[in-house]
């Protein structure tokens, strides 16, 4: 057995992304254990680095700079990512559980989601009250704080609720970005509340009155002993019957856990976090570890804060090696005391640590330089070692002899799952053991069928299985048929039995979710394993010959729109080398699950005359495949092309899919009269795309309203990308045009 074909064995499941994941993912990449298999779940691909927030907020830092990518870390350390929110846990069957995908397995489970502050129920889409955490959504409140601040003309009071270090320091650095806005007339009235005595509990006095003076000479006063029951109609209530007036409130309060804790059947604090001993195993399951806030160490108990989480790290990555390769996890220690360093807003800050305290512009220095080396620890990455050949556990080497088929019980157990799951499976014939499915073709209409198959991109089975079924339904949406039924081929890696029922029905929960959604019948297919995962389908649908749309009928002067944008391709060719931002991928993947059904149906309301859709050959290759069957050439409109985001740099950056070089071939067929085979946007028509949109012809009068509906129908990506001429060149029928 080749080295990329070791069985998976052992699944271990990262759910968080904090700093403490940060150091295990790193450790993974550098120390690897054969036939473990690595799976990050983040509800977030950018994690933020606590210590460099509050300098972001004043404006010191950009997102980059104070934000890890997760999906570049991840693909170095060799996991799988999971983009999605966990919303429960059966710690007894070893299951994590989300809203709307199936649920994941794991042998071992590490949790690192941090806290959020405590505070009243708040809505998602609350303008006027929101928590610090999780920093994603704040920061989008924020902003649109910002916005009205500088639209409006009266003072604006903001009031932050939480006196601790965290409070206080967001208190300071909103209050220097308020100052950096000119806004014309209206000013931001920052004021602090607190249920303490006094603020920063747990630091020395001495540096709480440095803070009294700062906050002092920042004219942002203290309401002390105000222990905040709810915010409404303007006011801070509190139970004594006192207020407090604020046009907005944040919460920065005392740490509480998610509470889907609750039902996990985790052993839990009296405050609800993960109750794990000195070697950050949970007491109650020991296939479990947890760290950071969400971990309460009942033999050393410390404050939720960052720094613990931090130290934890590398403790946290060895014990979970050390659990794989059957030893007892090493306890940790952690200090008693350690070094804050609060910023002030602007580029000053305090250092506190035990009795003493100091303060000045060499201590802000001194933390920037810390958090910027943090970050750089996870984004500097070094080259990876090679992971020895450590086989004895690992199941059986495969043989091909065997159709390289998945066992008939892992079948079953899937099959059912999934048949009682999604309604496309049932009553249509999937269920049954006949050897082949059985299509009836209506009188009068004819049977309309395409195939895919391409192996996975991501690591993630059940996205997969969405993109590849949403993919190969594209050919027949191109035609403007409808799906009936389809036939799936579904190859799982080589892993034990399990392992490869889980993945199956992750797989095969993504490929029927997507045809449930589509009315589309599963009526049989091919199930085996590899050493990679892939899928295909064979699609089929009925329609009457005089209403397919066809790649002829392109007529001179006809406008041609495509429904969604190009450079999945080099996007990721870039991710796989561990080169492209989560952000990029995040937008591509989000776009790619969307169906065309509604976009066919869009273009043949305003009487397309031609169809397709781009998929492997590009957009130069589909193009050309429309101009030579209706006879006539086409320009392309460069700078009017839709590109998904990142893909024009990354081109640039010579990054480019295994597939495109074949695709350049027929650059012969074009024309460039005007030079504009250097526009960034050239090398990007010839970029295969994976569930790419649909490229259709329409008359040139209604082709604005036609891209109007598009847009009204969630097809904000859609764009005029060429028209239609007459062929004056033998040969070469594409031109390229700048507008």
């Amino acid at each position: 057995m080749q080295q990329n074909e070791l069985a998976v064995t052992s699944d271990l499941v990262l759910v968080g992304g904090g700093h403490s994941h940060l150091f295990v993912l790193k450790y993974f990449a550098m120390n690897p254990v054969p036939g473990v298999r690595l799976t990050l779940v983040s509800r977030d691909l950018h994690t933020p680095y606590s210590g460099m927030l509050p300098g972001f907020i004043a404006g010191h830092y950009k997102f980059d700079d104070a934000h890890i990518d997760l999906l570049p870390l991840a693909r170095y350390a060799g996991a799988r990512v999971i983009h999605d929110e966990v919303t429960g846990l059966d710690a007894e069957r070893g299951r994590v559980q989300f809203a709307n995908r199936p649920e994941l397995d794991y042998d071992l489970l590490s949790i690192n989601i941090g806290s959020r502050p405590t505070s009243p129920p708040l809505a998602q889409t609350d303008d006027l009250q929101f928590a610090v955490k999780p920093v994603d959504r704040f920061i989008e409140s924020w902003e649109r704080l910002e916005r009205r601040l500088l639209d409006s003309e009266q003072d604006f009071k903001l009031a932050v609720i939480g006196g601790g270090a965290a409070g206080v320091e967001l208190a300071l650095s909103l209050d220097y970005r308020a100052r950096q806005l000119q806004a014309p007339s209206a000013r931001l009235e920052l004021r602090l509340v607190t249920d303490r005595p006094q603020l920063l509990p747990g630091h020395n006095a001495r540096v709480r009155r440095m803070f009294g003076r700062i906050l002092e000479q920042r004219a942002i006063p203290v309401h002390y002993d105000f222990g905040v029951s709810c915010f409404e109609d303007g006011l801070l209530r509190s139970n004594h019957a006192a207020t407090i007036a604020a046009d907005a409130a944040i919460w920065v309060t005392q740490a509480s856990p998610a509470g889907w804790l609750q039902e996990s059947g985790l052993k839990l604090d009296d405050r609800g976090f993960i109750a794990v001993t000195s070697g950050l195993q949970s007491v109650s399951h020991d296939n479990l570890f947890a760290a950071g806030d969400i971990a309460s160490v009942g033999e050393f108990p410390r404050p939720k804060s960052g720094v613990f989480a931090v130290r934890q790290g590398l403790p946290l990555a060895r014990n979970l090696q050390r659990w794989l390769r059957g030893r007892r996890p090493r306890p940790f220690k952690p200090q008693r005391q350690f070094l804050s360093l609060i910023s002030t807003g602007d580029r000053f800050a305090v250092a506190s640590r035990g009795p003493w305290a100091l303060q000045g512009n060499w201590c802000w220095w001194l933390k920037d330089r810390i958090d910027r080396k943090f970050v750089r620890r996870f984004t500097e990455l070094p080259p990876m070692q090679a992971a020895s050949d450590e086989s004895d556990d690992l199941a059986p080497m495969r043989c091909g002899g065997c159709g390289s088929k998945v066992g008939s019980e892992i079948l079953d157990q899937v099959l059912a799952e999934i048949g009682s799951r999604y309604a496309a499976t049932r009553g249509s014939g999937f269920e049954h053991a006949d050897d082949a499915a059985l299509i009836r073709v209506p009188a009068g209409l004819e049977l309309v069928q395409s195939v895919d198959h391409f192996r996975s991109f991501i690591d993630d089975p059940y996205l997969f299985g969405r993109i590849a079924a949403n993919h190969a339904l594209g050919d027949l949406f191109a035609m403007g048929v409808d799906p009936h039924s389809a036939l799936v081929i579904a190859n799982v890696v080589f892993a034990s039995e399990a392992r490869q029922a889980q993945d199956l029905y992750q797989l095969m929960s993504g490929v029927a979710e997507t045809l449930a959604q589509h009315n589309t019948l599963l009526v049989g297919g091919h199930s085996g394993e590899a050493s990679q995962m892939s899928c295909g389908l064979s699609v089929n649908g009925f329609a009457r010959p005089e209403e397919l749309l066809l790649k002829s009928g392109m007529r001179p002067g006809d406008m041609l729109i495509l429904t969604r944008a190009l450079g999945s391709g080099v996007l990721f060719a870039a991710e796989m080398r561990g080169q492209a931002r989560a952000a990029w991928i995040d937008a591509a993947l989000e776009q790619m699950l969307v169906s065309s059904r509604a976009a066919a149906a869009c273009l043949r309301s305003f009487g397309a005359s031609a169809c397709t859709d781009v998929t492997g050959f590009g957009l130069a290759g589909h193009l050309l495949e429309m101009a030579r069957a209706s006879g006539c050439g086409v320009e392309i409109l460069l700078q009017q092309l839709p590109l998904y985001p990142g893909a024009a740099e990354l081109a640039r950056c010579g990054i480019e899919s295994s597939l495109k070089p074949q695709n350049v071939r027929i650059r012969h067929a074009i024309r460039d009269r005007h030079g504009l085979a250097a526009h960034d946007h050239y090398p990007l028509i010839f970029d295969p795309q994976t569930a790419g949109g649909l490229l259709a012809s329409v008359a040139p009068e209604v082709a604005q309203d036609c891209l109007q509906q598009l847009w009204d129908q969630g097809y904000t990506q859609a764009r005029i990308v060429a028209r239609a001429v007459e062929s004056v060149e033998p040969g070469r029928i594409l031109n390229l045009v700048r507008t």
